[in-house]
């Protein structure tokens, strides 16, 4: 098999990396933090990473044999949709499994002392088969020394801003403990964002079941897995701290005039621990302690 493989055919050949999980999924859509990104989920505990993008990606040695660089077009609108449902038609059922794009960086309550094993295995416990996640967007503080928006030394996020509606069904009637979470870049910036891409909530860890899709707008076709917590108590949830809001806003056409920075009075220094997102509630511990 060539070095950077398609997606199908890996996946057709049954690699033993398959057999365990957790496995997580990123989309490398441009050259932005890649490596980063790589080693941020390599030290969460992720056994294996697939890193799938249309071109090549250079592994250092070090991070070689957890990773498996494939070919698949991630600049593509509902790329992760293809890849995540591959991937859940080739692992075996209950298999964890978590997808973001490069410059996202997954934290979760205590992410700097505990592994995404013991995260997944204690929500496994309480019958969880997903897991919340909200988008946090992070962005550079100087658009003129960073085009793309992307700085991991000086990262901003905003403090404030966030909040929830009510989602409803094809039949209009409120669907049981499912939310729509707004916030953010996506929020300040709406008129740039088209509506479908304006939530922040993602489903980006869950466990691999039979007839499980992920659909495009990133919830799945098994209504559970859309739920912020189970009927009795609050669940764990999680953040992904990214980029990709502010990378897309400062750089297409339609919106980067408008954008002069991306700063306002509830910007807040990104201190990249899970403390600072647990303090301002954008992600909850429930009875994880």
């Amino acid at each position: 098999m060539t070095a950077h493989p398609p997606l199908a055919a890996f996946l057709k050949s049954r690699p033993p990396v398959l057999d365990r999980g957790p496995i997580a999924i990123i989309l490398i859509e441009d050259d932005a933090a890649v490596e980063e990104t790589l080693r941020h989920h390599l030290g969460l505990g992720f056994r294996h990473i697939l890193a799938l993008s249309p071109d090549p990606v250079t592994l250092p040695p070090d991070l070689a044999g957890r990773i498996t660089n494939l070919h698949w077009n991630a600049r593509d609108a509902m790329a992760h949709q293809g890849a995540v449902n591959a991937v859940i038609a080739a692992v075996p059922a209950g298999t964890w499994l978590y997808y973001c794009y490069n410059a996202e960086f997954l934290f979760f309550p205590f992410s700097e002392t505990r592994s995404v094993a013991e995260l997944l295995a204690f929500h496994a416990e309480e019958r969880r088969s997903a897991m919340l996640t909200y988008v946090i967007d992070l962005y550079s503080t100087n658009l003129t020394r960073d085009p793309n928006a992307v700085s991991l030394t000086e990262a901003m996020f905003d403090r404030a801003g966030y909040f929830a509606l009510g989602r409803k069904g094809p039949d209009g009637q409120p669907l049981d403990r499912q939310l729509d979470f707004h916030g953010g870049l996506r929020w300040r910036f709406e008129e740039h964002v088209a509506p479908a891409r304006r939530r922040i909530d993602r489903i980006a860890l869950f466990r691999a079941a039979p007839g499980l899709h992920l659909e495009a707008d990133h919830r799945f076709g098994i209504p559970e897995y859309n739920t912020y917590a189970c009927p009795w108590h609050n669940n764990l949830t999680a953040a992904i701290a990214s980029f990709r809001a502010a990378k897309a806003l400062a750089t297409n056409p339609g919106s980067r005039e408008a954008v002069g920075s991306f700063q306002w009075r509830n910007s807040e220094r990104f201190q990249w621990n899970a403390q600072q997102l647990m303090d301002l509630g954008l992600m909850e511990p429930g009875q994880w302690f």
